[in-house]
């Protein structure tokens, strides 16, 4: 298993990260009526995963997220796959994510606050 030297470089990439996914899914819904658009997404999670399956030690900044079409919901007769409501559901999970990645931040301030503070 990959060595995460700092848990800083991990809530820097998953705020990245959702911060990519919250633009996919602006898009998606910008473009619920265009014909022919296909729903993005990105994928970072899996490639997190995989990168921490690794022997070697894990540069966060190496990791990409990356944009992809998932294919998950039917296609319309305009060519279009893009539905609201799946498209509300991923972006309520995302500002979650955003969220707590937000609240791990505030708490790795605190202590290295605390730290400071010591006499």
């Amino acid at each position: 298993m990959a060595e995460i030297n700092n848990i800083m470089d991990v809530i820097e990439a998953g705020l990245k990260a959702e911060t990519l996914r919250q633009k996919a899914i602006a898009s998606n819904v910008a473009n619920l009526q265009t014909p022919g658009y296909r729903s993005v997404d990105i994928r970072f999670e899996e490639l997190l995963d995989k990168a921490m399956q690794g022997s070697e030690t894990l540069d966060l900044g190496d990791i990409q997220s990356e944009l992809y079409e998932p294919g998950e919901t039917p296609v319309k007769s305009n060519g279009n796959d893009v539905s609201l409501e799946v498209e509300v559901g991923k972006m309520i999970k995302n500002t979650l994510h955003q969220k707590t990645y937000i609240r791990l931040l505030q708490t790795k301030y605190r202590q290295m606050q605390l730290a400071m503070d010591v006499r």
